[in-house]
């Protein structure tokens, strides 16, 4: 048989996902790390994003603090986890794992709140600055609406990040979805070792599926976009029903020109 048939097999198997080290037991450590790194992330960056980019963003402040995140990105992931191991930290539980993957998903979330706060339409801002409104109800009722969109795809890059990568953990030890890929290492299947890259991969698309359904249902332009569909379609409806018809252009006048009276001759 094929990788892919025994991968199948070993999914469909019940014993495979029962016990402490069954799949569910396994999906919720995954879900657990996933949820409290994502959390502690959004703490981190969303309010320092926030305060940079408002009033047009603190140019050199807002780059600073952009180009030291993104430095996160280029230290590999597993190397931060296996420093932070076998340091201090390693001696409390999931904590490494956890600072591993905060410093892996900060630079996306702080990235795009700060440049769709900063690059809030300017427009919309000044008009909401002439009506008197206070710096906080400008954050929060301009800013942080316009800027909504690249906010949550944000959220959702640093979520489906640390999704892929809280695989890692399994290496030193810790728990999650990756226990099962590693487990297959050692035993040395291959089918089970698929099947786990499997399940790591459909729990991303799951996370991000969500994550799209929660953008579009907080999405605060969202009554506002309905409300002017409905008004286009009404528009039609309201003018047939006033002229009990379509309403025809009324045809243009046409003006005769004179001919001139016909000589008489002499």
């Amino acid at each position: 048989m094929g990788v892919f048939p025994d991968a199948w097999t070993w999914l469909t198997t019940g014993a495979n996902w029962s016990g402490d080290a069954g799949v569910w037991h396994r999906l919720v450590e995954h879900l657990y790390l996933t949820g409290v790194c994502l959390a502690v992330s959004c703490v981190i960056a969303l309010p320092l994003a926030f305060r940079l980019g408002h009033g047009g963003g603190h140019r050199i402040g807002g780059a600073l603090a952009i180009n030291i995140s993104n430095v996160g990105r280029a230290v590999p992931t597993f190397a931060v986890l296996v420093l932070l191991t076998i340091g201090p930290l390693g001696r409390h539980g999931d904590l490494p794992v956890i600072v591993a993957l905060v410093l892996f998903a900060v630079p996306p979330l702080l990235t795009n709140a700060y440049v769709g706060v900063s690059e809030a339409d300017r427009d919309v801002v000044g008009a909401a600055r002439g009506l008197g409104m206070s710096g906080w109800q400008l954050l929060t009722r301009v800013e942080l609406p316009l800027a909504f969109p690249l906010i949550m795809t944000g959220v959702r890059t640093a979520a489906v990040q640390i999704v892929a990568t809280a695989t890692l953990a399994a290496l030193p030890g810790g728990g999650g979805l990756g226990r099962v890929i590693t487990a297959g290492f050692a035993n040395y299947r291959t089918a089970q070792v698929v099947a786990g890259a499997v399940l790591v991969a459909l729990l991303a698309l799951a996370v991000e599926g969500a994550l799209a359904l929660l953008q579009r249902a907080l999405d605060p332009a969202r009554g506002r976009r309905a409300s002017d569909r409905q008004a286009r379609r009404a528009k039609p409806l309201a003018a047939g029903r006033d002229g009990g018809g379509p309403v025809e252009p009324a045809p243009a006048a046409t003006t005769r020109t004179r001919e001139p009276a016909a000589e008489v001759a002499e």
